[in-house]
Order: C-alpha cells, then sequence, then structure tokens
C-alpha cells in the first residue's frame, strides 16, 4: 500500500515537473499574424488634434496673428483679433481651412492664407520586458526601436526585434505583429514579449 502511494506521487511529482518544464519554454504572451503596416507614415496626415496638442499657425503676411497655440482643456485655440477657435477633433488643414473662415467672415483679413504645423502628438507606450515601461512624448519619423529606445532598452528576459503593436483604427484596438522598423503613431502601444528561455 505504501509503495503504491509512493509511485503514485512519484508520477505526480514528474507531471508537475513536466507541466513547469512546458510553462517555461513558452513565450509570455502570443503574436498576432497580422503584420504592422511597414510603409513610411506621415504623423501628421489625418492625425486629429486633441486638448494638450500644441500648433503653430502662420497667417501669411500677418505676423500678429501668427503663434503657437497650445488646445485648451476643451479644445480650443485661443488667438488674437479672432478669439477661441474650436480646434479638437480637426486635422491641421481642416483647422487651417477654420481659421481662414473665423478671419474672413470677421473680416479681420481680407483672403487670408493659413497654416497649421501639428507640433506635438498623443504620446505612444511602451509596455512589457523594456527597463523602463511607461507613456513617452510621440516625434514624426519614429520607429518601434526608437520606442524602445526611449524606454531604456530591451530588459534581459525580452524577446528582441519582434513585438506587438497595438493601434486604434475606427475606434478599436488592432493588435499586429512588427519589428524594430516599423514606423509606430501617436497614441501606439508597443508590448515588448517575455523570450522563450
Amino acid at each position: 500500500m505504501s509503495a503504491c502511494r509512493r509511485i503514485s506521487g512519484l508520477f505526480a511529482g514528474l507531471a508537475v515537473t513536466s507541466l513547469i518544464l512546458t510553462g517555461c519554454q513558452q513565450t509570455v504572451g502570443s503574436f498576432p499574424d497580422e503584420q504592422a503596416p511597414s510603409a513610411a507614415i506621415n504623423a501628421t496626415e489625418g492625425y486629429q488634434l486633441e486638448p494638450g496638442n500644441r500648433v503653430r499657425v502662420t497667417v501669411f503676411n500677418e505676423a500678429s496673428l501668427s503663434g503657437d497655440f497650445t488646445l485648451d482643456p476643451i479644445g480650443n485655440i485661443n488667438m488674437p483679433l479672432v478669439g477661441n477657435v474650436p480646434s479638437a477633433g480637426l486635422t491641421g488643414k481642416q483647422l487651417a481651412t477654420r481659421i481662414e473662415e473665423y478671419l474672413s467672415r470677421n473680416r479681420f483679413v481680407q483672403s487670408p492664407n493659413v497654416s497649421v504645423e501639428v507640433q506635438t502628438f498623443r504620446p505612444f507606450y511602451v509596455m512589457g520586458e523594456v527597463r523602463q515601461p511607461g507613456e513617452f512624448q510621440y516625434n514624426s519619423g519614429m520607429t518601434v526601436l526608437s520606442a524602445i529606445a526611449r524606454a531604456g532598452g530591451y530588459d534581459y528576459r525580452a524577446r528582441i526585434e519582434e513585438v506587438v503593436l497595438v493601434r486604434m483604427i475606427d475606434g478599436k484596438q488592432v493588435e499586429y505583429r512588427a519589428n524594430e522598423r516599423t514606423p509606430i503613431l501617436p497614441g501606439d502601444i508597443i508590448k515588448v514579449l517575455e523570450r522563450r528561455f
């Protein structure tokens, strides 16, 4: 009877050890099947402004109306003469058109010509096996590698070169498989998974 117990205990121990070893060989998390877009991205194209973003407004031949403006908590910029201009949810081009309309409507400037350059964007996030995960300021032209460098580089447990990239598309989070050369956009989430041991 005690021999049977010993044998069944031995098999139970072997089963637990096998499960542990199998678990160690798995990657923590998994990669999506779809590859992230690899074409170079102009972050200002289609970027919708939100409170806290800074823009540079140039009203040609009107230096007193030009300058850098930050969207306030309700999404307006406050321009000389014009006052509050609702800006949240607009692209840079759409905001330029809106400012031209405001200037024309109030007859401050005849045939105004306005350009808007987006200077700050929503942050991106790096999570997982990096030295300093967190939220970071986005700059145009960033890639997965430059994002990971901002987060202090890979941690010793990281699966190097491939990551999961999470991006909002039409209000839904979409996960992609990405590599170090993949361009990123404002608001992207980069997940560095744990490597196999």
